[in-house]
């Protein structure tokens, strides 16, 4: 196959971590033909099919110069097998042009993962309003005096912007209240910013867990990010340790459930966040921990994932 992954600039990836460059290593390994571009080199000239400014490239197996570069040119979308829509959070005005272009791509006849419609119509921290079974109680509002409520009712909450991503702008507040209002001052703006408050859940001490969905089926392996020291974040990026484990059944259930309805939308990639048997958020822009629990467990995951992108678009070739 011949493929294309619209990503944020090789040159920043983390490539001893980084999920993309693991899906890149297992294509190129089984032969396919490897492409790379950012969001920003995407365009679309009236009467026309959307292309790109594309850099085809080689993997070279070495840590610091990771790839070259065979070659370089506009390319349009459809000439390519599958474009993978890899850019990282945050889900801005650029991404979300982004997402239109791509989706003209497909009625062209591209085939893109993840959907570009299903990237829009599923906003990683809202998305898990849909399942309600699985959620600590939760609310998600303008309102200051609603959160006011809502802490009064619940007692120990978070409260958090709904379009952060690494941990970021995320608040713990207890029973005291204190700082409460100059929190939602900062995160809500007097009121111009929907934010989201959930009741606390105290396993997060045994680790914020990613739960990953390919196809519909979840790697049997979750990666528990834990918070070190007084930090009440696992995210990685936030300084969490992550720690590889077997899917509880309270894991399974959920990933059951959601993954066959999201991949009906176009997602062949989730990650679930779970943490103790609450569900929290739903990634689908650029999930990651392919490398983290492959390396621990020795279950493939890249492998997993390219086994489905093939089998995705094989079944459009029939």
């Amino acid at each position: 196959m011949n493929l294309l992954f619209v990503a944020d600039p090789l040159e920043a990836f983390k490539v001893y971590k980084d999920t993309t460059f693991s899906m890149m290593r297992e294509a190129q390994r089984r032969g396919h033909r490897i492409a790379a571009c950012e969001p920003r080199d995407l365009a679309w000239r009236s009467g026309g099919k959307v292309q790109a400014r594309v850099r085809e490239i080689h993997l070279t197996g070495d840590a610091d110069t990771w790839f070259t570069q065979t070659a370089i040119g506009t390319r349009a979308l459809p000439e390519f097998d599958a474009v993978l829509m890899r850019k990282d959070p945050p889900f801005d005005s650029e991404y979300f042009y982004a997402t239109h272009l791509l989706e003209q791509a497909e009625r062209e006849g591209t085939r893109v993962f993840n959907s570009p419609r299903a990237l829009r119509d599923h906003p990683e921290k809202l998305a898990i309003m849909e399942f309600p079974q699985f959620l600590s109680p939760t609310l998600v509002t303008r309102d200051p005096d609603e959160v006011r409520r809502f802490h009064a009712e619940h007692q120990d909450v978070i409260l958090k912007p709904l379009d952060g991503m690494g941990g970021m702008g995320i608040f713990r507040v207890r029973a005291d209240g204190m700082n409460l209002g100059a929190i939602v001052e900062t995160l809500n703006g007097g009121g111009a910013t929907t934010l989201m408050a959930q009741r606390f859940v105290p396993e997060i001490v045994q680790g914020d867990k990613r739960v990953l969905v390919i196809a519909g089926q979840p790697v049997p392996f979750s990666l528990a990010r834990i918070p070190q020291g007084s930090e009440v974040r696992g995210n990685l990026a936030a300084g969490g340790k992550g720690v590889a484990q077997p899917l509880t059944a309270r894991d399974r259930e959920i990933a059951q459930a959601l993954g066959p309805v999201l991949a009906s939308r176009g997602l062949l990639l989730v990650g679930l966040d779970v943490i103790g048997d609450c569900l929290t958020e739903i990634n689908v822009t650029s999930p990651t921990c392919f490398q983290e629990i492959t390396q621990q467990t020795g279950f493939d995951v890249p492998a997993m994932f390219v086994d489905a992108l093939e089998a995705a678009c094989a079944a459009v070739t029939r």
